[in-house]
């Protein structure tokens, strides 16, 4: 029997620090909501801040919520060669050695040392579905995706969690390439 799951593209966005946040918006700013994400918790913000790199700037790039521990940039590989930096891909959370920007805000800049990462395709997994697809935390798999522009996604790191909903998620590029609209469903294989 097949294992199927939904997929959803990522566009460039930004998750920052409270610390940074305070510097760009105005001391104890809190974000704006927006628009629920499809992860428990997560959300799209209000507010938007232009991101400045050694060759170009991007304007407008959304802020996602909730605050987090350290800032990061999630952004495409054309979007990195428009800024002007190398294109790192990355897990969430891992920016040791990863370029970094200019956050312009509003009432601030930021200069981020770090933090500009290509996230690398994973999916998210509630426990009880890493159960039913027989797969763990940190696991790697291949998703096939069905269509015209088929194709198959390796090295997809599963993150697993009783905070997480279940979709795969790869970058706005990505899913153009394999011609997939978000909530389409996809294989899993092991």
């Amino acid at each position: 029997m097949k294992k199927t799951l939904p997929i959803a593209m990522s566009n460039r966005h930004i998750h920052l620090s409270q610390k940074d946040l305070d510097i760009l918006f105005g001391e104890g700013y809190e974000l704006t909501k927006f628009k629920d994400l499809s992860q428990p918790g997560q959300y799209a913000c209000e507010e938007k801040v232009d991101t400045v790199g050694p060759k170009g700037t991007i304007k407008g790039v959304r802020i996602l919520g909730p605050v987090r521990g350290e800032s990061q940039y999630e952004v495409s590989v054309s979007d990195a060669f428009a800024l002007g930096v190398k294109p790192v891909i990355r897990n969430s959370g891992d920016i040791e050695d990863t370029p970094g920007v200019k956050l312009v805000g509003p009432k601030g800049e930021v200069e981020l040392d770090k933090g500009v990462i290509v996230a690398a395709r994973h999916i998210h997994m509630h426990t009880s579905d890493a159960e039913e697809f027989d797969v763990k935390d940190k696991d790697i798999v291949s998703i096939k995706v069905d269509g015209p522009r088929g194709l198959t996604f390796d090295n997809v790191l599963v993150r697993v969690s009783d905070k997480f909903a279940l979709e795969m998620h790869v970058d706005i590029e990505e899913g153009n390439a394999s011609g997939i609209k978000n909530g389409d469903m996809v294989e899993l294989v092991k």
